[in-house]
């Protein structure tokens, strides 16, 4: 099977300008094809900012909203898959939520985050209540998750049990908690086997300054992809048979022993 190259696009993009937006995912994405890559992920809350306030309200948008519609028209223009974070609406509720749009423009996945981070996410989305949500896309099993979800270990460990092979993971991480680009995420990756790709945003935005150190981090622990501060496109790869290989040497999902677990639930 051959490896999936996958781009970051780390960028805090336009605050509430969902055009401006669409138009840098646009580009973004033929710059990343360029390369060879088969998948984009995008930061959370891309497609409207994260500190957008009241803004929330008004830019939510069912998944299969119109900005799903042109998320979808760039897949299939560019010939990859795209993930993008954004405010879902559904019903009265909104929820922070990423989807991941195929080549061909199917809509494979919409994940809504569990964990909400802070006042502001408290106060603005509701949780979602699905901790593991999977699609299949070129012969990976991909999984995604949302930021603060991936700091709580039995969430990543979810995925690694569910078979997960890439873990996406858009976020917003903001000073001073820069330690989980740096550190966090490369030991989620190694120790549930599994590729992750950490997306962030980045510099100031409203209250908050986030850190950008997006990764593409391997199941050895290893960054196969590393950004600056800035904001940055970087590519790397998901190469199945390096994965198997090193889950067969590190076989933490063999070798546990549940029944000593049950405290924790």
């Amino acid at each position: 099977m051959p490896a999936l190259r996958t781009a970051l696009l780390q960028s805090s993009g336009s605050l509430s300008d969902v055009a401006a937006n669409l138009k840098a995912l646009d580009e973004a994405a033929g710059q990343a094809a360029a390369t060879g890559a088969g998948l984009i992920v995008c930061p959370e809350l891309f497609l409207t900012g994260y500190a957008i306030g009241d803004d929330i309200a008004r830019l939510a948008e069912p998944a299969d909203g119109p900005s799903a519609r042109a998320v979808a028209d760039i897949a299939v223009r560019h010939g990859l898959a795209v993930v993008y974070g954004y405010p879902e609406r559904d019903g009265d509720a909104v929820y922070n939520a990423a989807q991941l749009i195929g080549p061909d423009g199917a809509r494979l996945a919409n994940y809504r985050k569990t964990h909400l981070f802070g006042c502001f996410e408290q106060e603005s989305f509701t949780p979602g209540d699905r901790p593991v949500v999977q699609a299949e896309l070129n012969g990976l099993r991909i999984g995604m998750m949302i930021c603060y979800d991936v700091e709580f270990p039995e969430n990543v460990r979810a995925h690694a049990l569910a078979g997960t092979d890439l873990l996406l993971v858009p976020t917003a991480q903001m000073h001073p908690f820069q330690f989980v680009a740096e550190s966090l995420v490369p030991v989620r990756a190694f120790e549930n086997q599994l590729y992750v790709a950490y997306v962030n945003r980045t510099g100031p935005e409203g209250a908050f300054e986030f850190v950008g150190l997006s990764c593409l981090a391997g199941p050895d622990g290893a960054a196969r992809a590393r950004a600056g501060r800035g904001t940055e496109l970087v590519v790397g790869d998901v190469d199945p048979e390096f994965l198997a290989a090193s889950r067969a040497n590190n076989p933490y999902l063999r070798d546990r022993r549940p029944g000593l677990y049950t405290s924790l639930v």
